[in-house]
């Protein structure tokens, strides 16, 4: 028996090819797999994704596990959006990344977002009486979406209608948003 804490439990990343920021898709991942965690990283087209370091210098590429179109959300216990802002602006714009979101908050599975990724909540309304964090400038499209409060933390986490939101704001605070999302994942 193996003595990860992951083992047996499925995280879905949604993510465009383009933009991804990269601390913010790849520490998550690799912690997650390191702790046992089976991740698919499901992008908009098979193609490679490149992420970006502070939304201009490139990063490392990443070869996505899947697409969005041939994802099946229903088989993950938790959903992970990363930010950088071209790619949470142009994932907000994919119906079946929001077809995604809708479905794991209808389920009661937990979402995790930081940075811009909350942009893609605001488009699948699903912030509905919930306090968050993000990059800063996502604040009043989430108090417009419906947000309860919008607070400068380094992570937040909030079970207010049916679903566990786990959210973080900067690269920097990601230790903080890996111990909220893995908390949620063990409850999940």
């Amino acid at each position: 028996m193996s003595d990860k804490p992951f083992n047996g439990h499925r995280v879905l990343v949604l993510v465009t090819n383009y933009g991804v920021e990269q601390d913010e898709l790849l520490v998550p991942v690799r912690r997650l797999r390191d702790d046992g965690a089976d991740v698919t990283i499901a992008a908009v087209t098979p193609e490679p994704i490149q992420t970006l370091v502070g939304d201009r210098d490139p990063g490392e590429t990443v070869e996505p596990t899947t697409t969005l179109e041939t994802v099946d959300p229903g088989t993950h216990q938790l959903l992970l959006i990363p930010g950088g802002t071209i790619n949470a602006d142009q994932l907000r714009l994919q119906p079946k990344a929001l077809e995604t979101i809708r479905a794991f908050a209808a389920s009661g599975r937990p979402i995790a977002a930081i940075c811009h990724g909350p942009w893609a909540l605001v488009e699948a309304d699903v912030l509905q009486d919930k306090t968050l964090t993000s990059y800063p400038s996502v604040r009043t499209d989430a108090r417009n979406a419906g947000a309860k409060d919008w607070v400068d933390e380094p992570v937040v986490s909030d079970s207010a209608n049916g679903y566990t939101l786990v959210t973080s704001r900067t690269p920097k605070d990601l230790d903080a948003f890996l111990n909220a999302v893995s908390e949620a994942l063990v409850g999940s």
